[in-house]
This record gives C-alpha cells, structure tokens and sequence, in this order.
C-alpha cells in the first residue's frame, strides 16, 4: 500500500508546485483562474496522452490525433507562500492550502468558503488491490448530482456508484448500476452555502464512487473515488452557479456538437422490422407512410443491426459491414426511398466481429482487433450470437481500416447518419488484453471507455470525408467524458413500465450535468411487454421534451410499439408528437446554445433555481430551457399532479396564464390530455405557428412568442439550414430578443448572420393580467388595435387583448431586421380626457 500521511517538501517549477509526500509525489496546477489540477502520480510517470481533455496548458502525446479539436492555453497565475505547517497557493479566485502534517489539501474560493478538503490519511491512496483512492470532506448538507448516466433518485448523497459499462438490457430503473457510460465527474451543491463545485476525474479505467454511504468513527463523514489503475487525476472545478461548472467542464472536455435539425425530430425505430425475413424495406418505408397518413410528424429511422444479418456455419448471425439483400434488395435505392421522404436513416454498426463472420480472416489480416494477454491473436469474448473480436480503436491502422469499410457499406449507400451500438467492450472479461493506445500499448481494463469515443470520432471523420458538407448525426449507447463532441446518446435498452418512465428523468438530467446535453431514453420502453395505453401516452408525453426523441422497442410478447398501437388513444400521442413540432425553434436555439456554452436542454431544477434549497431533490419536474418548467404526469392513474413552483418568481399556467406564486406547492387536476406546463416570470417560448410534419423539408414560416415580462428577460432565437456545415461560414440567423417590463414593456430583437430567416410572420402574445394596453407600437409607429377577435384575426397586422388569456396579442410580418415592439400599460384616463 500507498499512504501519504505527511509532506516532504513543497517545491515550484514554472507553473507547478511539486508535493513531495511520503506516500506518492502530487502535483498542483492552477489551469484556469477557476480550476485547479492536483494529480496524484501513482504510476510516477506523471504521462500527458489524454483522448479526453480539449483544453490543456502543456503538451500531450495524443496532441496530433487531437489536432483541431484540442487547444493549449497559458496556466494561470498564482503566489506561493510557505511555512512549517502549510503552503498556500493563492490564484485570481481560489486558494489552495497544503497542509503538511498531517498531509491533507483544502481548497477555497474568494469568499474563503471551503470548497474542497482531503481526508487525512485516506487522501491520496493506493491499497493492497494496488486500486488508487481519493477520500473527501463531505457535509450531511451536501448533494451531489451528475456522474453521467445513473439509475435511481436524483440526489446521490449515501449512494454507492460503480462505473463499468455495461450492456444492461431491461435495467432496474432505481437499482441497476453501471448502465452504458464511463464519466466521472460530478457536482457537489451545499444547501447552506449553496455553492457547487465540480469534480472530474480524468481517468479512463473502471472506478467507482462512495458519497458517504461508508461511515466510520475514524474519520469526518467523506465521499470516495477509487480507480483500478492510473493516476488520481482530479480536476476541481469551481463554481459557485452550476452552469458555472458545466460550462468550465465542458471548457475541458468539448462543447456539445451541432447536431442537423432532423436528430430532434421523432426518430422512428423497432427491431422488429429489420428482422422480418425478407423485404424489411418496403415495411420501412410503409411505416413511414403511415406516420403520414396518421398525421404524426417524423424524421428518422434508427436501423437497428437485423440488416447484416447473414446465413453462417453457426446459423444467421448479424455481421457489421455486410447486408441481407433478401431483406434490403438495394440498399442504396432503399436509402433513396427514405431521403424523398424526408427521413434520415441510422443505420446500427457494432465494433465487434462474430468468429463466423465470413470476412473474419481478411479483418484478422489487417490487425486491427484488440490482442489477446497472452499472444498477439486477437483476444476473444462473448458477443451478440457467440464469441467474437473486438476492434481496436486505439490504433491508427484500425481507425484507417474501419472508416474505409464503413464507408463502402454504409456511408456510400446513401446517409451521412450512423448508430454506433454495443461498444461497451464489457464482455472482454480478459481485461489485460491489449490494445495499441496509439503506438504505446496498453490494455483493454485501461481503454475500454474511450473506445465509444473514438469510434464516434472515426465515424465523424468518415462522414466529412464522404458528405464534406453535411452535418454527421452520430448516436452512440456508450460513451467517455468527451461523447458529447460527436453524438447524440441515450440510456439504452430500458424496460417497459411506470417505474421506468419516473425515473429515466434523472438519469436524463444525470446526463445534462455531465456535458451531454443531447440524451434521451427510449419512449414506452425497448424491453418487456408492450406499454399499456395509458404508460404510452404518459411516456410520449414526456419524451417530447427530451432532445433524443425515439420510440424504439423489441417487445417479449410480440408486439410492435408504434404511435397509433391505441385507436383509442393516438390522438393523443400525434397531440404530443405535433407540440413536440411546434417547439422546435424552442427545442433547435437550445441546441445550438448548448454547443457554445454546454448548458442542458432539459435542466434540473436545482441548477435552475439553485437559491431555492426546496428544488435541490427534484429529479421528476425540470426545465426546458429558461422559460418553460415540465411537470409531466408519471403516476398511473392520476387525477391530479401536485408541483412545487420554486421561490423567487410567479409562474403562469401555460395553457390559462393562471398566475401562481413561487415557494409553495399546487395541484391541479389532470386529464389523459394533459401535459402540465408552467412560465416563469421572465420567460420567453419561440412556437411554430404553422405546423411542420419532417424538420428536414418543412420550414417554420410563423412565430408565436409566449411572452411573461413580470421581470426583464432574454432569448435568442437560432436558424440556419439545418442540414450543411454552413452555420461555421456564418450562415445562420441568431436573433436576440431582450425583453424589458414595466409600464411601457419594450421587446427588442437584434439580428447577426447572413442566413435568411424563413419566418414571414411574427406573433406576440404578451401576459399582462393586470391591464390592456394603451398603445402598441413597431418602430415607433402605432399598430392598429381590434377589439373583435375575427377582424384581428383576418388582419395583416395589429393588436388584441385577450380577456380569457389576459394576454396582448400582437402580429406583423417578419421586418427581417433589428426592430423593437413597445407596449404602453399606463392607465388612459378616459373620463379626464
């Protein structure tokens, strides 16, 4: 064992300070005035090959292979200062004190609150299992969210995590740990200070987290990282906001990628249909058909693996690079079919290779799977049908092989759209088997978790390469610190049932705090017995409002789960489906400001409203951006949803502008129609007016503003194309619209970018329940006003007030400019006048 009780000595060279203590040498950085670096050298080498970190203040073995996505910075500053008993480092904003003996490390912020502090003796730890271990403070008033994609209630405090990867079909929704993602990072959020704090730890073997279930008379009550091998390589990351956090992780392990407009469509899916016997095609393109015909809106179609299904010694088994043409006679004509109709098709790829793969031994020839432990034949596992090879990402010939055969067998077919599936790497059970790790070696135990990134990465590059400009849509299962730079992700193979739906939200936020933005989980359940009517309205009722929008199933009692599966009940899932349409300037400006400032689409309500301790467990309710708080229906059955309406602000119905004050909790009746929404004063939601059945062929040519100025508030709307990677040559229209309140209410809107808007007309509809206006102007001219709803209705342009609603309707056509729009509330003194 490794245990480092007391400091040797504390020195300085250049931006680093050097910790000498008896246990193992650490090394502290400040990379940023807002994050520190302490890194605990178990393996003494203190080696820079990151797959992961985007930002880096020195230089990296991997910074070729990096090349274009990384960037180096200058370390900030910082003053050291040393006595007998401590050194202090003091940065721009925080301040890290080394205390000698005992050896522990403390880290605080400019106010002097704690952020951070060891755990004497436990700190910097390696034991007998040689697993490397970092035991922090924690308080009985802390929570802790985040660490990717995790099961149960949203809190994670006494909660034990593993972190191995797994292909978890039909998981316990509250119990079932790991799932599919390797990420440890987490937030810590104090309910006294309420502060938060990040903790990533940059490291790719398995690992897991203690917060404070472990509780011993010996110690302060702490939280626990152990890892099986690499160095403790913690990068703390301070706040004091959330979106403080996640913005500055996302600073060091990539920005969100711009994904086309299509992946927040409905993303049809079954693997029922890619493994009827024969012309899966035309039954493909017949659903898509028929989602017309039903009036359900829809973009994509995920192709799960059925279509490499071929006849082998073994019987037929699903073999990646190859197609069945008794199923897909032509895949490139099929491929045609789908893009006339607007829809992008996904097909699935796995990195595992059958031993009865007819192409096996050319693969075999190009050395390109991962290499046994004990010779360099290629190390062999369990895989979908038996055993199989698995390929090695980590190797620049591998990457060169693979992107050439996905291209000639999928890309070249006919899409620019892949679904990386099975690449969890957790049936090699052998975990010493090795892999290239790009000319170093090293083993799978080390690597597995960054193979889903890198194949992502190999499958970006391919589709750059073929479709040079096209956006790729990737969507990938597993994935590293990093995924969200490539893909869109989701939480696997979930179970049918209520359960699921409740608790599939958290780990979806789980998600949004990690950096991952872009997640979703499979709608009405991928396994178990078909959702019961009314779990499949309540579960497309939420999934509308998660970015990966898929309903995707292989159900055990043979049965196909599609929108219209209910005649009695599918109007209320193309309601759902068609308001999910509606909200894609909403759903597409979120996405796109996410891929500059990480921030999530669906958003906790901690992080939300992190001054009201009262929202830090809620992981049911959440927001969908700033401006809209979902409160969807997850009980079966229910009459009524209760929903606690955070302090600070006043909310209005959406549907009836019902005004509520925050700080205290409502029930309201709910019908099976009901999709519970509320505004927050401030808020302002982008709808299309017009309604839009493929987001790829459709253009939003109507606006409708929701509008709540109680208190002053902004947003900005994004357009471009959609489809082209002209958004980087600045093709693209972002409107920021500042809203200011009062008695004379102004909504200014300013443009930048040289894409033209589609939108022709624009819609206000401005909440005000106290009075109607006095005057509404455009520019400074007055806009009629009508006091019959027909005569505004038929008008080009003009103003109404709403009684029902107590809602300023405002229309005019689209200036296609910088314009301002100010509503006068004073009060007209008609008998004075």
């Amino acid at each position: 064992m490794k245990v480092s009780t007391h400091v040797n000595a504390v020195c300085r060279e250049g931006s680093l300070v050097r910790v000498l203590t008896d246990g193992v040498e650490l090394r502290v950085l400040f990379l940023t005035d807002d994050i520190v670096r302490i890194r605990a050298g178990f393996d003494g080498d203190f080696a820079e090959e990151s797959y992961t970190l985007v930002t880096t203040a020195w230089e990296d073995r991997l910074d070729d292979f990096m090349k274009g996505i990384r960037k180096r910075i200058e370390p900030a500053a910082f003053t050291l200062e040393e006595n007998d008993k401590a050194a202090v480092l003091q940065g721009a904003k925080l301040r890290v004190e080394i205390e000698k003996d005992p050896f522990r490390i403390c880290v605080y912020d400019a106010d002097g609150t704690q952020l951070h502090a060891d755990i004497v003796d436990l700190a910097y730890l390696e034991d007998s299992n040689h697993r490397r271990i970092h035991t922090s403070e924690i308080s009985p008033r802390d929570c802790f969210y985040g660490f990717g994609e995790k099961t149960g209630r949203w809190n994670k405090a006494q909660k034990f995590m593993g972190m191995s990867p797994k292909d978890a079909m039909g998981y316990d929704p509250q119990e079932t740990d790991s799932l599919y993602k390797h990420i440890p990072f987490y937030i810590k959020l104090n309910r006294d200070t309420r502060k938060a704090v990040g903790y990533f730890y940059h490291n790719t073997y398995e690992c897991d987290f203690d917060m404070g279930r472990e509780k011993s008379n010996y110690w302060k009550p702490h939280s626990r990282y152990r890892t099986d091998g690499g160095d403790i390589d913690l990068f703390l990351i301070a706040g004091p906001s959330i979106r403080d956090v996640v913005e500055r992780y996302t600073d060091l392990t990539g920005k969100p990628i711009l994904l086309p407009r299509t992946a927040l469509g409905y993303l049809g899916s079954s693997m029922y249909y890619p493994e009827l016997e024969r012309d899966c095609d035309d039954a493909i393109v017949e659903f898509i058909d028929t989602t017309k015909e039903e009036e359900i809106p829809v973009d994509g179609f995920q192709l799960s693996s059925g279509y490499t299904s071929q006849e082998t010694p073994e019987g037929l088994k699903r073999c990646v690079f190859t197609w069945n043409h008794q199923r897909f006679k032509d895949p490139k004509k099929f491929f045609a079919q789908m893009e006339e109709r607007g829809i992008t098709v996904s097909p699935n790829v796995k990195p595992g290779i059958l031993l009865c793969h007819p192409d096996l031994e050319a693969m075999k020839a190009e050395g390109i799977f991962v290499r046994s432990s004990t010779s360099d034949e290629p190390g062999v596992g369990t895989w979908w049908g038996g055993k199989g090879v698995f390929a090695d990402f980590t190797h620049a010939h591998t990457r060169d092989v693979w992107k050439k055969m996905l291209k000639e067998t999928v890309l070249e077919m006919g899409t620019s759209s892949v679904w990386n599936d099975n690449c969890e790497y957790d049936s090699m059970v052998d975990k010493d088997c090795r892999c290239d790790f790009d000319c170093k070696e090293g083993t799978i135990g080390q690597l597995k978790s960054v193979m889903s990134n890198l194949m992502c990465h190999i499958t970006q590059e391919a589709i750059q390469e073929t479709y040079p400009d096209r956006r790729p849509f990737i969507v990938c299962r597993s994935g590293h610190c990093g995924i969200q730079r490539y893909a869109q992700t989701w939480a696997g193979d979930n179970r049918t049932g209520w359960d699921t739906l409740k608790y599939n939200i958290a780990t979806i936020l789980g998600m949004s705090l990690s950096g991952q933005p872009n997640e979703g989980c499979d709608i009405g359940g991928f396994h178990g017995e078909s959702p019961e009517a009314e779990l499949f309205v309540r579960w497309v009722q939420n999934g509308i409002f998660q970015p990966r929008f898929s309903v995707h199933s292989v159900n055990t009692d043979n049965t196909v789960t599609e929108p219209w599966m209910y005649s009695g009940h599918k109007q209320y899932i193309r309601d759902a489906m068609q308001f999910r349409y509606r909200l894609l300037p909403y759903l597409y400006s979120l996405m796109a400001r996410a891929s500059v400032t990480g921030l999530p689409i669906m958003e906790p309500m901690c992080s939300a409203f992190q001054d009201d301790p009262a929202c830090y467990d809620e992981g049911v309710d959440f927001m969908l951006g700033d401006s809209l708080l979902v409160a969807n229906v997850v009980e079966k059955g229910a009459k009524t949803r209760r929903v606690y309406l955070p302090a600070g602000r006043k909310f209005y119905d959406f549907y009836t502008r019902a005004v509520y004050e925050g700080g205290q909790t409502i029930e309201i009746p709910v019908t099976m129609a009901s999709i519970p929404l509320f505004l927050p004063e401030g808020a302002i939601v982008p709808l299309a007016t017009n309604q839009i059945f493929n987001a790829a062929t459709e253009s939003i040519t109507g606006l409708h503003l929701i509008c709540a100025p109680d208190r002053d508030g902004s947003f900005t709307l994004y357009e471009d194309d959609g489809i082209t990677m002209g958004y980087q040559r600045g093709e693209f229209c972002r409107t920021r619209i500042e809203m200011t309140g009062g008695k004379r209410t102004t909504l200014a809107f300013h443009q930048e970018g040289s894409y033209p808007t589609a939108v022709e007309t624009l819609e206000l509809d401005v909440i005000h329940r106290e009075n109607a206006p006095y005057w509404v102007t455009l520019d400074g001219e007055e806009l009629p006003h009508f006091l019959h709803r027909r005569k505004f209705e038929e008008a080009e342009r003009g103003w109404y007030y709403s009684q029902t609603l107590k809602s300023v309707q405002i229309k005019y056509p689209n200036p296609k400019g910088d314009h301002a729009v100010v509503i006068s509330f004073e009060q007209f003194d008609m008998l004075g006048m």
